[in-house]
């Protein structure tokens, strides 16, 4: 256990509380209320019962770094946060290629330590937008080319920013845009109402209606959408693919520009590496983020 962290704070200079004072919207946490570490045989860590939020910075060596940066949203079903594999792993990848990578470690739905569970995570993700544009010069990252990234129900919260971006739930004093300039889904629980992950919606939203229907993020594309790449598996039994063809036909009829990968096997959660093919998914990433000049 101790050797996977330190292996990974190798490339993490900073981790920083994601809110400079009290957090919006918190309720004193109970005392059994604890987060919890454990470590998971092939995933790193996953994280429980999450009530301080934070950011762990990962930076590019100043020769490698290009200007480009990413806030990463591991998933978890919005219960827990798969955080090694689908955060920690993927900052040292983007670190990889030059770019500043910030993983979130947010908040999760909860009555006892939250007065609205549904906004707890909305606030997080926009909070870690405002903080990473509001300090772009001191990491050296370009304030138009910060992207999203999530994963299963991290990219749930990753398309909710890229589409909900101007509902801000944050004090944000400067006015700064909260929009992700691109952003990335993988295997991304998307819709609330249409082949839904169960676990998510209760979860987040619970049985309200007028929640389901805001957290369908695919009934909120419009022109202004920033551009997505996605990528998902045929047999996800999980989150079920319709969710990205979904998000795909949205952003196609409002002309953003979008890029839709499927593969047929693979399931869910696979991360950066999807054993039952030889592509690799990152790379393919890495030519679409060239081709739009966000690298």
């Amino acid at each position: 256990m101790t050797f996977v962290l330190s292996a990974n704070s190798l490339m993490a200079q900073e981790v920083l509380p994601l809110y400079p004072g009290s957090i919006p919207g918190a309720k004193p946490t109970p005392a059994d209320y604890q987060e919890n570490t454990i470590m998971r045989e092939g995933r790193g860590p996953g994280i429980t019962k999450v009530s301080v939020p934070t950011l762990k910075v990962y930076q590019p060596a100043k020769d490698k770094a290009n200007g480009t940066s990413v806030i990463i949203c591991p998933g978890g079903g919005y219960s827990g946060l798969a955080i090694g594999h689908e955060g920690y792993d993927v900052a040292e990848r983007f670190v990889s290629i030059g770019v500043t990578a910030f993983v979130l470690k947010y908040r999760l739905p909860s009555d006892a330590i939250m007065e609205d569970r549904a906004l707890g995570p909305l606030q997080d993700v926009q909070q870690a937008m405002y903080m990473v544009r509001k300090d772009a010069a001191k990491w050296g990252v370009d304030p138009l080319k910060i992207g999203i990234i999530g994963f299963s129900a991290g990219g749930h919260l990753a398309s909710s920013l890229t589409v909900h971006y101007k509902d801000v739930k944050i004090e944000n004093k400067e006015w700064l845009s909260l929009r992700p300039d691109f952003s990335i889904l993988l295997y991304p629980v998307v819709s609330f109402t249409e082949s839904a992950h169960a676990g998510s919606v209760r979860n987040l939203a619970g049985d309200n209606e007028t929640l389901k229907d805001y957290f369908s993020n695919d009934k909120h594309v419009n022109e202004e959408t920033p551009p997505v790449f996605m990528v998902h598996a045929n047999d996800d039994r999980s989150v079920p693919v319709q969710n990205s063809i979904l998000f795909n036909q949205a952003l196609v009829k409002a002309k953003v520009k979008s890029e839709l990968h499927i593969y047929q096997a693979g399931g869910h959660g696979f991360g950066l590496k999807n054993n039952t093919t030889k592509e690799d998914w990152f790379k393919t990433l890495e030519n679409w983020m060239k081709e739009n000049k966000f690298l």
